[in-house]
């Protein structure tokens, strides 16, 4: 059977849980949601391809996907196992037996077991449904997730009630809970609840199994849970894996369901007759609680939560690391021929040389990142301006650079070389307009004037212009071609010149004399 192809986000995954997390094949399998074979043949791939994980997981994708093709291919299972479960499944369609489905599972492996074997197997397999397996927890493995309904704030005006969602943590060995409300399951919620709860242990799990809600969880299914971007970066962040559990697989997260349980009967229980404003105040409570509840001694062992956390789960979870998780979305974007990319109604650039090429985009609080392949190209201080650009000058093309180099005062500057009045042209048409960068190409065509007339007529031009309150290029442009910056009927002063006496021209004497005599 042909190696499965998985996309490079997940064979980065893949290689992750090997190098840094240590996962078994089975268990690194279960989290990518694909076989511990296939895991396993894309580790060997990697180690024939001499992968040096610290240096080459910063290599694009293009990169790293030719390195592991230029290494020797994974060899075959020699016998690949049925699929149980698909068999089971498929059985229960109409007109489907077992004869058929063998001959089906030899088509595709040629060297797979006889049918004696195939319906032996599947039979051992089928008589083990019925048992429910007794899970054992190793020491700093795993903590398990999940919400409850929580306590409800009251505001104090109107008497009105706000629901709230309880997180609940347990971890799997000790029994170790960690509680805290919310006001949504919402991503950022659900996100930085799992920080704090770190936190508070001082240490993290090195697997974290969750309920399949969306904030964590994109697409829930059986065999290829689609796990959050944002969550997957926040795991990435701690050096832990995501094992979500199986969709209406309750036994799968017994733990805590056993510690909502807990966490109801001692802290909700216990906070039924208060009234909260507020959710710090409420979280305040909890806390207390959550001291009581890991230092009470449980019925059975006669020893409390943390005093087991101490000995078994903290000494083999993860360090907990020193610089804290920033909340970060990611989208995906694609760049305008501006060389642009839209985020949150602002825009933002990148390198040119990545037109209409699709990119992710990774943004915080204060930061947006942009990355092309794997790869980051550029980030940028976030701005919360609706619609207005942050740029930075290296993404731009060498000409576009250039006319930014331009600036209000450089072209007042220039145009006082040509004289005083072409500089008071220039000037009247900058403030004109509402912003100075949509007078640029007004006041640049002014200045290539120069390449047809000299600047003492360009001056002259500029004269009349003013006085007739004309300043624009076309206007320049027009007195220039017609010649009329060569005509003197204005004085130096700028003002016009008194028109000579005729006998046609009545003047202001005439309408004295008609008013005198009516």
């Amino acid at each position: 059977m042909a190696q499965i192809r998985v996309s490079m986000d997940k064979l980065r995954e893949i290689l992750r849980l090997k190098y840094e997390c240590g996962m078994s094949t089975r268990q690194a399998g279960i989290s990518c949601g694909i076989s511990h074979q296939t895991v396993s043949n894309y580790w060997e791939q990697a180690e024939k391809a001499g992968i040096d994980w610290e240096r080459d997981k910063h290599l694009s994708d293009t990169e790293l996907e030719q390195m592991l093709n230029g290494g020797i291919a994974p060899e075959r299972c020699e016998k690949a196992m049925p699929d149980f479960e698909y068999l089971f499944q498929e059985l229960k369609r109409p007109h489907v037996t077992m004869q058929l489905l063998w001959q089906e599972y030899k088509e595709e492996n040629p060297n797979g077991y006889q049918y004696s074997w195939f319906s032996e197997m599947y039979q051992d397999w089928k008589k083990k449904l019925n048992i429910s397996m007794r899970q054992e927890h190793k020491a700093g493995e795993k903590m398990f997730i999940d919400y409850c309904d929580g306590p409800s704030i009251t505001d104090p005006e109107t008497g009105e009630k706000k629901p709230t969602q309880l997180f609940v943590s347990v971890w799997g060995a000790s029994n170790y809970t960690y509680a805290e409300a919310s006001l949504t399951q919402e991503k950022e919620a659900w996100l930085m609840s799992h920080v704090r709860a770190f936190e508070y242990s001082g240490c993290v799990p090195h697997i974290v199994v969750p309920d399949n809600l969306k904030s964590g969880v994109t697409q829930a299914c059986k065999y290829e849970p689609y796990i959050n971007r944002s969550y997957h970066d926040m795991c990435q962040h701690y050096g832990i894996t995501v094992i979500p559990a199986r969709p209406y697989r309750a036994k799968d997260k017994a733990k805590v369901e056993a510690g909502v349980l807990v966490a109801q009967r001692w802290i909700m229980a216990c906070l039924r007759n208060r009234r909260f404003s507020g959710l710090s105040e409420m979280n305040q409570a909890i806390r207390e609680l959550l001291e009581k509840l890991n230092n009470r001694n449980m019925q059975k062992i006669k020893c409390s939560r943390k005093h087991m956390f101490e000995i078994l789960d903290k000494p083999a979870a993860l360090p907990l690391v020193s610089q804290r998780y920033e909340y970060a979305e990611w989208r995906k974007a694609r760049v305008n021929i501006d060389y642009h990319i839209e985020a949150y109604s602002h825009y933002y650039s990148v390198p040119y040389q990545l037109v209409r090429e699709q990119v992710d985009v990774r943004a915080t609080e204060n930061i947006i990142e942009v990355f092309y392949k794997g790869r980051r190209v550029t980030s940028h201080v976030r701005s919360y301006e609706k619609y207005t650009f942050t740029t930075k000058p290296e993404h731009m093309p060498e000409a576009h650079r250039k006319h930014m180099e331009w600036t209000p005062s450089r072209i007042i500057q220039w145009a006082e070389k040509t004289g005083e009045y072409t500089k008071k042209v220039v000037q009247h048409i900058l403030e004109s307009k509402k912003h100075p960068q949509q007078a640029y190409r007004s006041c640049l065509g002014i200045f290539r004037l120069e390449k047809a007339y000299p600047k003492e007529r360009i001056e002259n031009a500029a004269r009349r212009a003013l006085m007739f309150r004309t300043c624009s290029y076309q206007s320049m442009k027009s007195i220039l071609a017609t010649g009329l910056d060569k005509q003197t009927d204005f004085s130096e002063t700028g003002e016009k010149r008194i028109s000579p006496m005729h006998e046609n021209i009545r003047g202001q004497q005439y309408y004295r004399n008609e008013q005198e005599l009516n």
